[in-house]
């Protein structure tokens, strides 16, 4: 064990011959998504009312954050949920149309969609 650390990758392929270099497979590689459903245009996002309000009927009195009046594709509706609980750090679901994210995150709700484009982005209730 007295050897010296290997300094390049080219000290590294010395130490095995007999391998072959790596090409990567085409049947591997992602997908570009460039479906024209699952991206939302600025002027689409501008256009867009949305409401977002917190709630806690029929939820056995757990609170969470409604985001109503969206109007894109489901597809889109889950990315957006996605990106709302990551930032929010909580679960949701996507249910009748409406986003639902686990907890009270109105403020942060309103700030990232006001930022991400949906100008129209209004508290609803108190």
């Amino acid at each position: 064990m007295s050897e010296l650390p290997i300094k390049d990758l080219k000290e590294l392929k010395d130490l095995f011959p007999e391998m072959k270099d790596y090409v990567p497979d085409p049947a591997d590689a992602a997908e570009p998504d460039t479906s024209e459903t699952s991206v939302l245009t600025i002027q689409e996002k501008a256009k867009m009312k949305l409401y977002v309000s917190r709630d806690k009927k029929q939820r056995a009195g757990k609170q969470v954050t409604l985001i109503q009046g969206h109007d894109g594709t489901d597809q889109q509706m889950e990315k957006l949920l996605s990106k709302l609980k990551s930032i929010c750090s909580a679960g949701g679901s996507f249910k009748d149309g409406e986003l639902i994210v686990q907890g009270d995150h109105v403020k942060k709700v309103i700030d990232f969609l006001v930022k991400d484009g949906y100008k129209l982005t209004k508290q609803k209730g108190g």
